[in-house]
């Protein structure tokens, strides 16, 4: 596909419905990337009040002034590219990932607060978290994960309910399923656990080993969750069949009803795919090993596609993974990219020392193996925070 033409126009022609380029280095502007598409006038106006007389045209020409001859930029659109150090971009994005991932986390924990003394307002503030989530999912044709985490010890419910609605989106985005069926998704991931917050804490929190009546216990959280969803009678039927059928397998060897493939929707096999990955990864710690646990053990209780695409979506390296790196030092995988060896990473010696971001598409540098918890030292596990829960987000940063 040929490159879209270069226009140079003054910053006082610039119009709503224009995608401009900014002839400035990202770190010389307050957008998220230098190419921004103008849908409204303060855009215009935050332009304008930057040091440029000027902007390129990238798409919109048809809404120019017409002109007799229009100034065509001299110089190819990657000799600019190259004015700009992607390395405090990619950061920049894995921050609003991070807040984003965050912010996701307070507003479920707020809405799972209300869900028994005020459905309604639960169900509206569930309804702007999932457009959000929807939102940050199409802010790019090709979002990549990014890892994410709350800090604490212990993954709350919430948190996990969140990253497995982006897992589950981004199954479902690959799919191409309509927008209706990741919103269903969406509320269905955030709420599957919900059920869980009437297991008492002894039960829910145990380290060891569950007995049979505790078990038992445990794996009536899907339906809990449904009764007290369903009663308020405002969440869709899609929604509900996620959140009591979320332990279901395609073989039959699920709970609570046993069911099979022909008997579980689509939607709600997606997220038992996610939960069921999740499940691994924190029992394990290390992202690839619980997939290839997950490969291995319970590649009969999902669909082969639906594997194959969460294997394309995690990549040989997903984020979290501590991996060795052809020059020797220590990584730990912060964002996937195109490239599967050579991810944004944080890195250090063996001992912990000389901690950086890289950027490996940018050096002649590649994941050479996945390193264990238990091979690192003190340092690189206090440096790359190696053993901290690992929750994903997404991220459309996409150089």
């Amino acid at each position: 596909m040929a490159k879209a033409e270069l226009t140079q126009i003054p910053v006082s022609q610039m119009v709503i419905g224009l995608t401009v380029k900014l002839p400035l280095s990202w770190t010389n502007h307050p957008f998220f990337r230098s190419k921004v598409k103008l849908e409204q006038q303060v855009q215009i106006e935050m332009i304008k009040g930057l040091d440029v007389t000027f902007v390129y045209v990238i798409d919109g020409h048809d809404l120019l002034p017409k002109v007799d001859e229009p100034v065509e930029v001299e110089q190819p659109e990657e000799v600019v590219d190259q004015e700009i150090d992607y390395r405090p971009l990619a950061k920049k994005s894995m921050r609003v990932s991070q807040q984003r991932f965050v912010k996701s986390v307070n507003d479920s924990r707020t809405v799972f607060g209300k869900i028994v003394s005020d459905p309604e307002g639960a169900y509206r503030e569930a309804a702007t978290l999932v457009e959000d989530l929807v939102d940050h999912l199409y802010e790019s044709e090709t979002p990549h994960l990014t890892l994410v985490g709350s800090g604490e010890v212990d993954v709350s419910v919430t948190q996990h309910g969140i990253s497995v609605a982006v897992l589950s989106m981004m199954i479902a985005h690959t799919l191409s399923l309509s927008k209706k069926d990741v919103r269903d998704i969406a509320l269905g991931s955030l709420f599957h656990d919900i059920g869980k917050l009437k297991v008492p804490d002894a039960i829910r929190r145990k380290r060891g080993d569950l007995t049979d009546h505790e078990s038992n216990f445990l794996k009536m959280h899907p339906n809990f969750g449904y009764d007290m969803l369903n009663r308020t009678g405002l969440f869709p039927e899609a929604m509900l069949d996620i959140v009591l059928h979320h332990h279901e397998f395609i073989d039959g060897s699920g709970f609570p009803n046993q069911l099979t493939e022909a008997k579980i929707l689509p939607t709600t096999q997606i997220v038992s795919l996610a939960n069921d990955y999740e499940t691994f990864l924190h029992q394990y710690q290390t992202p690839q090993i619980a997939l290839g646990i997950l490969f291995k053990t319970h590649s009969n209780k999902h669909s082969n596609n639906l594997i194959s695409v969460l294997v394309k979506i995690l990549g040989i390296y997903p984020p979290g993974t501590i991996v060795r790196l052809t020059d020797d030092s220590i990584a730990k995988v912060m964002m996937t990219t195109a490239d599967v060896k050579q991810p944004h990473v944080w890195s250090c010696n063996d001992s912990g020392a000389e901690p950086s971001f890289r950027f490996l598409i940018n050096e002649d540098v590649q994941v050479k193996e996945v390193v264990k918890l238990e091979d690192l030292s003190e340092g690189a596990i206090k440096t790359l925070q190696a053993n901290s829960p690992i929750s994903f987000y997404f991220n459309n940063f996409d150089h």
